[in-house]
Parts: C-alpha cells; sequence; structure tokens
C-alpha cells in the first residue's frame, strides 16, 4: 500500500488531528450504536451512558498510566510532568482496557448492581465497542504511529525506510472484524446467555492481538519493549484469557450469586 501521513487539516480557523477526530467518532458511532441495542432491549440508556463516561474516562487514564510504566518509565523518571501532556502521544490499548474494567467494577458496587444485572450492558456496551474500536485505530493508521516488522506482504505500507506492517491498520480490521461477527451473533447469543458476547469477543480479540503483536517492528528506536520476549500487549492478552477462562469454569457460581440490594435504574 502507498505510504501516505495525515496528521491534522485546518478547517477555518481549527486544527483538526486526524487521530483525535476518529477517536471521537468511533466514540459516538459506538455509542449511538449501543443506545440503539439498550432501547431495543428495553434497557435503560441512562445506566449504559453513566457506565460508558466512566470507562471512557478510566479506559484514557489506565492507558496513558500502562504506557508510562511498561513503555516508557526510563524517560519519565526523569520528565515527571510530561506524564500529565498526554496530548503529545503515547497510551496503551491495553491499558485503557483494565482502566475501564477497574471503573465498570466501581460503577456497579456504587450502583448496587448484581453481575447478572450488569451483564446486559456489558454486552450492549461491547459491541459498540469494536465499532468504535475499528474506525478510531484507522486513525492510528492515518499517523502511521505503529509500524511493523519489513516484510513483502501485499497489505504492507511502503514506509520511507521499507515495506512494513502497519498494526494500526490490523487492529482496526480486527476491531471491524469482530463488531460483525457479534453483531450477526448477538441476538442468538444473548438468548442462550447474557454475557457470552462480552467473553467470546474479548476472548477473541485477546488472542488475535497476542497473535498479531508479533508482527511489530523491533528494528526501530521507537520498537515496543519486550519483557521475557513478549510486548506488554501479549502478557496482557494472557492475563485477559486466564481471567476470562476463570470466569468460564466459575460462571454459574457468580451469576447465580444472591445480593441483597439490586440495581438503582433511574
Amino acid at each position: 500500500l502507498p505510504f501516505f501521513q495525515a496528521n491534522s487539516f485546518i478547517l477555518g480557523p481549527l486544527t483538526i488531528q486526524v487521530w483525535g477526530m476518529l477517536v471521537s467518532l468511533g466514540i459516538v458511532a459506538g455509542l449511538l450504536l449501543s443506545c440503539h441495542l439498550a432501547k431495543k432491549h428495553f434497557l435503560s440508556t441512562n445506566v449504559l451512558l453513566d457506565m460508558a463516561i466512566w470507562a471512557l474516562i478510566a479506559g484514557f487514564i489506565g492507558g496513558r498510566l500502562f504506557f508510562v510504566w511498561f513503555y516508557a518509565l526510563d524517560y519519565f523518571l526523569n520528565n515527571h510532568l510530561d506524564i500529565l501532556k498526554f496530548w503529545q502521544g503515547g497510551a496503551s490499548s491495553l491499558g485503557g482496557f483494565f482502566g475501564a474494567m477497574i471503573a465498570i467494577w466501581i460503577f456497579a458496587k456504587k450502583r448496587h448492581f448484581s453481575f447478572k444485572e450488569l451483564l446486559p450492558y456489558l454486552d450492549i456496551g461491547i459491541v459498540g465497542l469494536w465499532l468504535g474500536w475499528g474506525i478510531g485505530r484507522l486513525g492510528c493508521f492515518f499517523i502511521h504511529d505503529h509500524p511493523g516488522r519489513l516484510s513483502d506482504f501485499f497489505l504492507t505500507v511502503n514506509f520511507p525506510d521499507g515495506a512494513r506492517y502497519d498494526m494500526g491498520l490490523y487492529d482496526s480490521f480486527l476491531g471491524f472484524a469482530i463488531f460483525i461477527i457479534f453483531i450477526l451473533l448477538f441476538k442468538y447469543l444473548t438468548r442462550k446467555k447474557w454475557g457470552l458476547v462480552t467473553v467470546l469477543s474479548a476472548g477473541l480479540y485477546a488472542m488475535a492481538r497476542f497473535m498479531l503483536d508479533f508482527l511489530r517492528a523491533t528494528d526501530l528506536p521507537a520498537s515496543d519493549l519486550r519483557y521475557f520476549y513478549l510486548t506488554p500487549a501479549q502478557w496482557g492478552s494472557i492475563f485477559v484469557l486466564a481471567g476470562i477462562l476463570t470466569l468460564l469454569l466459575f460462571w454459574n457460581k457468580i451469576v447465580s450469586t444472591k445480593e441483597k440490594t439490586h440495581g438503582k435504574f433511574p
């Protein structure tokens, strides 16, 4: 594929950042879809939007902290204030997922939702997430901030130093593919059991992401650090898969746990 870079463009008095624009479009598209599904299944859109705000804020914070700790700790130890300069770039998608998971857990505790009550909102929210992920990751492709290894594969990008995999493009493809699969299976899976869409789609992403990260560049100054030959994202994927396996093993016990209080719906 030909190399091109679109970092920003001018719109009247404004300078629009392409990455930020596509991430924002992805968030909006995902929320609109999730709200549509919530209404269709007679769930509260207010609860869904409240949960999404918690997840988004914590996701950005978790993504930044994960990047600081696992990708550039030596730099930030000597440049403490730069940790706050998130507009300069630097965030981890897996860190964002973990941050969002913690926020949703706190949200459920504060609103007194049982695990069983939360499952429909998770399924509806995660379908919107994968749509937004596909759109947002196109921003990474347009600015080419995740170059991969050199290769002659037909879907490489002709970077100035040679043809390379573009991880932003592949992660976008992955997001769209998971969205299409689970929007088609949504009715079938939710009729069987709420929560399957979340567990299966998250597991699929973690497995695919683990494999994709072997394509990341190792020969560039900004190449991802490796810990025992694996990237932080690969270790995070292993952690996610272990968590999903544990959840599946104890699914009935967790879902059937009775709580004294129930979710407070507006």
